[in-house]
């Protein structure tokens, strides 16, 4: 299953280090099918969006995984991918990049020809094959004509869960101050952590051993994390609900609201999704 991890520490800019595979300890703990990608996403100070990412397969590079991306951002997105659609080459590597924001996504969408249909002229953003990239064009679009990245994503999830064969729609889209994340539907659980100040340094890492993220400037200072999975033993880590949209602004305030309430009208199973995409999702 892809691995999302989205920080934000607004209003203030941090460094923080990353490990998107933790080699060489997790190649003892490989599952059947193994990384596709890694990106890495943060942002300058004047809001330039930056993206490392690289289509690594097989962990057939122990020093990329082990070496740590150091970075300073008020926000930051790191996502390991497991491909479902398209091909193991930069492209289609998350996370992605669209009118200085940053998208990372786990799950599956079908039915792409009817998404393209619907992307429109926005369509000339889609640089690769993924059913991602359509979602974040897509939230793109109605973020557009409607003013606001939040309502954007809201009116792209409930037309996607309407319109589309739909497995699971959790997401981690970033601005240079700004983090949403989604959960849909009840497929794949997402984790949401508002960190006080303890005087220690934030350290999270992963069970299944994908990503590490480290700063010594939290020890002081609050933070909003969004993973996967909870990432240390803290009681504060809450599950998103189905439908559940999480806005961290740039004062570091959040709120929740369900922006779908329904389940996909047409829902997709492990067995319809055909081995490539049903493996990345396990």
């Amino acid at each position: 299953m892809c691995r999302l991890f989205g920080l934000s520490a607004a209003p203030l800019r941090v460094h923080a280090a990353f490990w998107l595979l933790e080699a060489p300890d997790s190649l003892a703990r490989q599952s059947r099918r193994e990384p596709d990608g890694t990106g890495l996403g943060w942002f300058d100070a004047d809001g330039t969006p930056h993206v490392d990412k690289q289509p690594i397969a097989a962990y057939e590079d122990e020093r990329f995984a082990r070496d740590a991306r150091e970075r300073e951002s008020t926000t930051f997105l790191a996502h390991v991918r497991y491909a479902s659609t398209g091909g193991v080459e930069p492209r289609n590597t998350h996370s992605f990049e669209q009118h200085g924001r940053l998208f990372a996504h786990n799950g599956v969408v079908g039915d792409l020809s009817r998404l393209d249909a619907e992307l429109g002229d926005h369509r000339d953003l889609v640089a690769g094959d993924t059913d991602s990239e359509r979602l974040f064009t897509l939230i793109t679009k109605h973020a557009e004509a409607l003013g606001d990245v939040g309502e954007g994503i809201a009116a792209a999830a409930r037309w996607v869960a309407d319109a589309l064969p739909v497995y699971a729609v959790n997401l981690v889209l970033t601005t240079k101050t700004e983090l949403w994340a989604l959960r849909y539907p009840d497929t794949h659980e997402l984790f949401a952590l508002h960190r006080e100040p303890r005087g220690r340094h934030l350290e999270h890492a992963g069970a299944a051993g994908r990503i590490r993220a480290r700063s010594g400037a939290l020890a002081d200072h609050p933070a909003v994390v969004v993973a996967t999975e909870r990432m240390d033993e803290d009681p504060g880590w809450q599950a998103l609900r189905p439908g559940e949209l999480l806005h961290v602004d740039g004062d570091l305030r959040t709120s929740r609201r369900t922006v779908v309430d329904h389940p996909p009208r047409h829902p997709l199973s492990l067995r319809a999704l055909g081995a490539r995409a049903a493996a990345s999702q396990r």
